[in-house]
């Protein structure tokens, strides 16, 4: 899939000029768009867009030369530009973007986070209230970023404001601003400055703005009062000393933070859904306006769905990496790809008979799709730690490829791809009278593209300011991130090598043992006793991380040396 050109207002940024003949005339004040396959609310057909002044003033569905002649005498000067089969979409609006300027600039800009923007077909971004220096959550501290801003965009931007414990009297003036909304933090967001709030918090920000349109938005994981660990607090460590002989059982459940699934294990689907379960509460008892920023858990769809039933106003999105990426596909110490909340396992992607997350975008219990880009330098990206590298993914530019191929694979055509891009996530912003989708009386923000050339970006087509190490492939349209099959594991291997070194250092593994699979890591274990009374069921421990047949092995064995 190839972006040619994304027009912002009408004036038409050349993305790739070497591939293409057409040009744009910016000093004209009256232009037409004409593409075979517009896309609008409902439908897609050929259509002829008359812009004047960066607002469309007039659509005809059709593209003949009857057209041309009968715009040519209507509007002296006009200039066309035809782009043929090429789809005419509304440009994208990105309402979850983490700028960082000011103050963390050295992590993303407004220079390079909308050129990005623009190089994937969005054409408006609401930047985050954290991650910048001050944060947004003043009206001095708007204005001071506002400032920043000013004159380096290539894209409109929007801004959030945000909650933080004690900031409830500066909400109002924000409004007035004009922020697009405010966005919270149910758990710790990563930053000293932007502290999350508790649940009396919450109510008070929803009592001050009860009477206003705005909405508020939650990062929605919530830890339970009671102490959380890596095995969810169900037994003492004492119990899992024994533990530690296993390689395996190391790797995954106690200190290994190279691999994926120890970081899954201290941010599991319950923060999820005991935060939804409480936001979906106070949405439906407050009738208030509120926004559930990127879900990625499939087991909260259900509560979800039911509060919509029930008449709340909440709206919910989901991001292009829930989509399009599972936690089994993250080698060990590829901290490229965390996340907060995290990637999810595959099951919450696939099922015997349906994708949950997919099926909830399908079903509209999902409202839109977004980016959540948070950036940072790399040396806090790729430590190989999943427990302290930055939890965030770059995927401004790259939205639009990753939807589409997925979304085509699963019959979802264009224009339902322009709500979830465009249109609802303007709805949210409180910007869909301008923005969002093609209409008279609309700004001119386009996006033009060929959704069936495959291309292959490498690493200077990237416009963030810190680029992937990983490269991005198109392939008929098929969007993959190769960065797993770039940097393949060594068959059949599932310790990263520091948990192996490790383990032969400490734990008796033979210095020459090569590990490769589940079976062998559990079977080179060696044990100690423990009290004859006290018994390990390592069923509810391993679950499916191992087949029946090997806990089966390991059970006896655990067994046999508790009675010894």
């Amino acid at each position: 899939m190839r972006i040619t050109h994304c027009t912002h207002s009408y004036y038409l940024i050349v993305l790739d000029s070497a591939r293409s003949n057409m040009q744009f005339q910016e000093d004209s004040r009256i232009c037409a768009f004409i593409s075979q396959r517009t896309v609008f609310m409902n439908s897609i057909q050929p259509a002829t867009l008359v812009v004047i002044d960066e607002k469309i003033q007039e659509i005809l569905y059709d593209t003949s030369e009857d057209v041309v002649r009968y715009l040519s005498q209507k509007y002296p000067g006009i200039v066309f530009n035809d782009y043929g089969s090429l789809v005419l979409m509304p440009g994208i609006v990105d309402s979850h973007v983490h700028v960082n300027e000011p103050g963390r600039t050295e992590w993303e800009g407004f220079h390079t986070a909308t050129q990005a923007a623009a190089a994937g077909g969005v054409t408006t971004i609401a930047d985050m209230p954290l991650n910048s220096i001050p944060p947004t959550t003043t009206l001095d501290n708007l204005k001071v970023k506002a400032r920043e801003a000013y004159a380096k965009t290539f894209v409109d931007v929007a801004f959030w404001g945000g909650v933080i414990p004690g900031n409830q009297h500066e909400l109002r003036s924000l409004i007035d601003a004009g922020i697009v909304g405010f966005k919270c933090f149910l758990c710790p967001s990563g930053v000293d400055e932007f502290p999350h709030v508790s649940v009396d918090d919450v109510k008070k920000t929803i009592l001050e703005l009860l009477s206003t349109k705005t909405v508020l938005a939650f990062h929605a994981e919530f830890e339970r009062d009671e102490k959380m660990n890596l095995l969810k607090g169900t037994y003492e460590y004492n119990t899992f000393k024994f533990l530690r002989k296993s390689i395996f059982l190391y790797c995954i459940f106690l200190d290994d933070p190279g691999l994926y699934d120890t970081f899954l294990h201290i941010r599991p689907d319950i923060m999820e859904l005991d935060a939804v379960k409480l936001i979906c509460d106070w949405c439906i008892k407050y009738n208030f306006r509120c926004h559930i920023v990127h879900l990625s858990s499939a087991e909260c769809l259900a509560l979800i769905k039911d509060a919509k039933t029930l008449g709340a106003p909440l709206t919910v999105e989901t991001c292009y990496h829930y989509l399009v990426l599972a936690a089994e596909e993250i080698p060990a110490g590829f901290t490229e790809f965390k996340c907060c909340p995290p990637i999810r396992k595959n099951s919450n992607r696939l099922t015997i008979s349906i994708e949950q997350l997919w099926h909830g975008v399908k079903n509209g219990t999902l409202d839109m799709i977004v980016s959540d880009h948070s950036p940072c330098v790399s040396e806090l990206k790729t430590s190989g730690n999943f427990l302290t590298a930055w939890g965030g993914i770059s995927s401004l530019q790259f939205g639009l490829p990753l939807i589409w191929t997925a979304a085509k694979m699963r019959g979802i055509p264009f224009f339902d791809v322009s709500k979830l891009l465009s249109n609802q996530p303007a709805k949210l912003c409180g910007l869909e009278d301008r923005k969002g989708d093609l209409s008279v009386g609309k700004d001119a923000d386009f996006v033009i593209w060929d959704p069936e050339e495959s291309i292959k970006i490498e690493a200077d087509d990237i416009y963030h300011k810190n680029k992937m190490k990983f490269h991005i492939i198109v392939l008929t349209t098929l969007l993959l991130a190769t960065m797993i099959a770039a940097y393949p594991q060594k068959d059949g291997q599932i310790f990263s090598n520091e948990a192996i070194r490790q383990a032969q250092n400490t734990y008796l593994i033979p210095k020459d043992a090569t590990i490769q699979k589940v079976q062998e890591g559990i079977e080179l274990a060696a044990y100690e006793s423990i009290p004859g009374d006290q018994r390990i069921n390592l069923f509810e421990i391993l679950g499916e991380h191992v087949p029946p047949e090997v806990v089966n092995n390991l059970q006896t064995q655990i067994d046999q040396i508790g009675r010894n």
